[in-house]
């Protein structure tokens, strides 16, 4: 190692480059033999380090998204017996929630659980910020937030994501404190993108409401706004299920 070269890796040690110090022996001996010009060599450390920097700031993106399974549209389009591929349309629709545009995904199927969260990781990928969840659980983390005075922060949590994924949406019947704190967080989140996966169709959401007034207000703003998607595939669920030994043996 010559005294320049040490020079340079004590230098890329202090700015932080790491990028740059993993691969700098490997483009240090490509310039050394004539193969990089200075300029090449400079690009070349250059896209290792933005490589870098993207692959921690994706990996980071990913961790707060808070997937139940890890799943790419890749996986979902497989031919293989334990997949089941996204509508065309659940695909199509805008996903990096730059549009703010939302998709609704219903229907018995828990396909539509794994699909959602595929979107959400293409989403990841594009450098977006999204936060999954189950419905359930975001209305008792917002109940908490009633008890502890902690609300407002609460749902500015739920606000900030581009992407907010509600899974299991509507799947029983809300308190009036619930069917509020859905109007609060739908309203807040206008012009940001949703996706909701439910059991039900959207025209059956509204009995669950105890005031009509809000449901109306509330649904007909998501309905509205949205891509919707019936899932009428197989579940995904059965493909899970161990078989037994009689099922083996026919």
């Amino acid at each position: 190692m010559t005294v320049m070269d040490a020079a340079l890796r004590e230098s890329l040690k202090t700015l932080r480059l790491s990028g740059m110090l993993e691969t700098l022996d490997a483009c240090l001996a490509q310039a050394h033999g004539g193969e990089l010009g200075h300029l090449d060599f400079l690009q070349v450390l250059c896209q290792d380090e933005i490589t870098r920097r993207e692959t921690v700031a994706f990996q980071r993106r990913l961790q707060r998204a808070k997937f139940e399974q890890q799943v790419t549209l890749e996986d979902s389009t497989s031919r293989s017996p334990r997949t089941c591929p996204p509508p065309r349309s659940a695909t199509s629709a805008p996903c990096d929630g730059s549009t703010g545009e939302s998709v609704i995904l219903f229907g018995p199927s828990a396909s539509a659980r794994r699909i959602t969260q595929a979107l959400g990781h293409l989403a990841v990928r594009q450098g977006a910020h999204v936060r999954f969840a189950k419905t359930s659980r975001i209305l008792a983390d917002l109940a908490g937030g009633h008890a502890d005075r902690t609300w407002e922060q609460r749902i500015r949590e739920l606000v900030r994501p581009d992407v907010l994924i509600l899974d299991d949406f509507a799947m029983r019947q809300l308190s009036a404190a619930q069917a509020d704190d859905l109007y609060e967080l739908v309203s807040e989140r206008q012009g940001r993108s949703l996706i909701i996966t439910s059991n039900r169709a959207p025209s059956d959401w509204y009995p669950l409401f105890p005031n009509p007034v809000v449901a109306e207000s509330l649904l007909d703003r998501l309905i509205n706004t949205s891509h919707q998607v019936i899932m009428n595939r197989p579940s995904y669920r059965p493909n899970k299920r161990p078989r037994n030994t009689a099922d083996k043996a026919h």
